[in-house]
């Protein structure tokens, strides 16, 4: 089981990593859009599909078409939190590849928007401060892994309880032999 939470925890990983490398860099120096987050979500959750092929797989091949809620629980999770470091991992080498300013940019945009909503004076210095301790966290290493590893792993335990709770029901899509 372990080799199969490392192959489908790489799988899920790459397939969230490449494209969240590859547009960063194609849009580089572009705020973010409210689809880009959507985008990113959709792409997460897709990636994250693995896990529930992997807890069937296992349940219909390797355990006869039977797996408790807990391994199928704990398979996901341990699929998800690949993934997860995986994305970690892509985020950095974006970071590092683009020299982009992600902090910076997302606070100004930040202030940007409550400005073009008209907030006082008072609300945007305040907003302005925030955004100040946001960029010097987010300049250690680990608060933006943390950060970044918080994006992607709730989605991951999200789809690991749905999958082990659907597939522990070993007449909820049971394998079906030819012949």
């Amino acid at each position: 089981m372990f080799q199969r939470i490392l192959l489908n925890g790489l799988v899920a990983g790459l397939v969230v990593g490449i494209p969240l490398f590859a547009i960063t860099v194609a849009l580089q120096g572009h705020p973010e859009s409210p689809w880009g987050v959507a985008l990113g979500y959709l792409i997460m959750l897709v990636a994250l599909a693995t896990v529930f092929v992997a807890v069937k797989r296992q349940r219909d091949l390797a355990l006869g078409g039977v797996i408790g809620f807990w391994p199928a629980f704990g398979m996901g999770l341990g699929i998800s939190a690949v993934a997860s470091v995986l994305y970690v991992l892509a985020w950095e080498a974006t970071l590092a590849w683009t020299h982009m300013d992600f902090a910076g940019d997302y606070a100004r945009a930040m202030i940007d928007r409550q400005r073009a909503r008209g907030a006082s004076p008072e609300a945007l210095a305040r907003l302005a401060a925030d955004m100040d301790s946001f960029r010097a966290h987010y300049a250690q290493p680990a608060y933006r892994m943390a950060e970044t590893f918080s994006e992607i792993f709730p989605v991951g335990l999200l789809v690991s309880l749905v999958s082990a709770g659907l597939l522990r029901n070993s007449r909820f899509m049971p394998l079906r032999r030819a012949g």
